[in-house]
């Protein structure tokens, strides 16, 4: 990837983007443990089952690491039905609560390097690359671009990627392109997951997508 891409097309797929979406407020929190939260719920879920549960996490307990460590796991796992998976995932959110205790919470590991909070945090027993760099980028500010299932299948079908890398690689072509720039990260990333969720799809709305005259697959109109 980093030896094809330039900077300039990716700063042009993102004004494209942001021109057709406009700002996503990411991440849609009040508190930066409730970013950490959401994170790690919204794995294999949609945000909108991930709400869910954060209410009615919400209305047994404050969303703090220790209120959600002094639930019982059977609650707490009632608690996150909505999103899925429920008993793994109140497994998994203990297990990072009582990471986050033990590492000194916001305070002691907002002082560790990013690459030393990264390492910690890939860690926590079911805390993988896409999560622990959601965490890294909106609860912690850090310059760390978020890839998942949707950048892999933007960037391949704009002809960017061929579609094998792995998470690193791509993480780091894309960090090694456009620079440690957070407010781009924050926003691209979020741009990249509403157009891949309401344009370019598993079966991708060509005739509606904002990077048709730019993109390399079949069905967009650079190809007709």
């Amino acid at each position: 990837m980093a030896a094809r891409i330039e900077r300039g097309r990716l700063l042009a797929i993102f004004a494209h983007l942001f021109s057709t979406y406009g700002p996503q407020d990411w991440w849609p929190a009040k508190t930066p443990f409730e970013v950490m939260v959401g994170a790690v719920l919204t794995q294999h879920t949609s945000w909108t089952h991930v709400v869910r549960g954060l209410e009615r996490l919400g209305a047994r307990a404050p969303l703090t690491a220790r209120a959600i460590l002094a639930l019982p796991e059977t609650e707490l796992a009632d608690c996150l039905r909505p999103v899925g998976y429920f008993n793994i995932k109140a497994r998994r959110l203990r297990a990072f609560c009582a990471a986050y205790l033990d590492q000194g919470e916001q305070n002691g590991l907002s002082r560790l390097t990013t690459a030393e909070l990264r390492h910690r945090l890939l860690g926590v027993k079911g805390v993988g690359p896409e999560t622990a760099d959601d965490i890294l980028l909106y609860a912690f500010d850090r310059p760390v671009f978020v890839v998942d299932a949707y950048t892999r299948r933007i960037f391949s079908r704009l002809g960017e990627l061929a579609g094998n890398e792995g998470y690193e690689t791509i993480r780091h072509s894309l960090e090694t392109t456009l620079g440690p720039d957070i407010a781009l990260y924050n926003e691209y990333h979020a741009l990249i997951v509403r157009h891949g969720k309401e344009i370019c799809r598993t079966k991708p709305r060509c005739g509606e997508c904002c990077l048709a005259d730019c993109c390399a697959h079949p069905g967009s109109s650079s190809q007709g």
